[in-house]
């Protein structure tokens, strides 16, 4: 198949970020044409000024439509892209210049109708955004599902830099109404219509994530919640392993208690832990404030996804109502 890029961008109040990640389009080593979708979901702060100033040079379709959260606006702008392999970013992203040639270079050897690319904290990001980064991302903390060389299982892509060829996304409709946790969701459909997935280490990203550290917890105490809903809907993806945010935090609770009590051992444990943690993290950015701050993101990461976590499996197990109901907080209503 000879592969047609249209590039997929829902963006929400942050003309700023668009400026950066068209710049960065804009440098692509890639020698094809490839089309941008830029889909504004109900605004406030327009992107129209700066993606004009780049119409001349760059193959631009613009949409404006009310907000309906970031998976209904991908697939608005899928629905009406004209190529035939969709690449779908968050704004947030600046792309290195050779993204695409590696995207296509790998797709040519071993085409897959699903495949994600890692996020890397470029040079320019703040202290606070590459420590988020590296929690985020590391091994240590994630198991690599979030893009790393090694995975706990399958990979599972992710919208802020995944590619989806058009035949996969017409066959299982597209993103649903959950935010967050509707890549995960997309990519569970794909493999139950029989398509596969892959990583693609050299199609990464650098992915700023313009939090602060409450966002960032509220972020991920979201994505705790939302994974024991897409385990009820999908229950053969459920892992024991999801279960480790919250079995880690109650687990340092009891080494705290162990520790006052006589027993020692359990907290040095965790002081092992923290100590690979803080090690790996000042190997890997060779910067000693960023690798204190990621012990601080890291402990933010599993607090927040455990307390999430936790809630809704209670929630969702013993009430009778439905996600939409418990959680609506989590869910989007959809538009055309």
């Amino acid at each position: 198949m000879e592969l047609s890029f249209s590039f997929i961008i829902p963006v929400y109040n942050r003309p700023n970020e668009v400026q950066e990640l068209l710049e960065s389009l804009l440098e692509q080593t890639y020698t094809k044409d490839f089309e941008i979708v830029i889909v504004e979901d109900g605004s406030t702060q327009s992107s129209e000024k700066v993606i004009e100033n780049f119409k001349e040079s760059l193959n631009i379709t613009y949409y404006q439509k009310p907000n309906s959260g970031p998976g209904d606006s991908r697939n608005y702008g899928m629905r009406r892209a004209k190529g035939n392999y969709f690449i779908v970013l968050d704004s947030d992203c600046i792309l290195p210049p050779q993204y695409l040639v590696e995207a296509e270079k790998s797709l040519t050897h071993a085409f897959v109708h699903c495949y994600g690319g890692p996020d890397a904290a470029h040079e320019s990001f703040s202290r606070v955004q590459k420590a988020i980064n590296y929690a985020m991302t590391s091994f240590l903390t994630t198991g690599g599902i979030r893009g790393g060389k090694k995975a706990v299982d399958k990979f599972q892509p992710r919208s802020f830099n995944m590619g989806i060829s058009k035949e996969a996304f017409e066959n299982v409709g597209g993103y649903g109404n959950i935010h967050p946790g509707e890549d995960p969701d997309l990519t569970i459909r794909i493999w139950n219509a029989g398509y596969e997935t892959k990583l693609i280490p050299e199609a990464y990203v650098y992915h700023k994530r313009r939090i602060d550290w409450n966002k960032f917890y509220i972020q991920v105490n979201k994505f705790g919640m939302v994974r024991p809903i897409l385990n009820k809907w999908h229950p053969s993806t459920a892992k024991l392993t999801y279960w480790f945010p919250t079995l880690f935090c109650c687990g340092f609770l009891l080494a705290l208690v162990a520790l006052f009590a006589g027993f020692p051992l359990p907290f040095y444990l965790f002081v092992f832990y923290f100590v690979l943690l803080f090690t790996d993290a000042f190997l890997r950015t060779r910067n000693l404030a960023v690798s204190l701050m990621a012990l601080f993101a890291t402990v933010v990461q599993f607090v927040g996804y455990g307390i999430g976590f936790l809630k809704s499996t209670i929630y969702t197990t013993f009430s009778k109502r439905s996600p939409e109901e418990i959680f609506p907080k989590l869910f989007f209503k959809n538009n055309q």
